[in-house]
């Protein structure tokens, strides 16, 4: 998901989680984030839409 963001760093994509901007995650049992494919291309759309 990262190198689809075009290289966006991982603590970028946890602080714009943590500011509510990123889209909706999950956490597993062992305490890993994961976000539905359906949900990611979402939020993609909502931000190309915005700009």
């Amino acid at each position: 998901m990262l190198a689809e963001l075009g290289g966006v760093s991982r603590r970028t994509f946890y602080r714009w989680r943590e500011l509510g901007q990123g889209p909706a995650a999950f956490k597993l049992p062992n305490g890993e984030l994961r976000v539905w494919r359906s949900d990611f291309t979402t939020w993609l759309r909502q931000l190309e839409a915005a700009a």
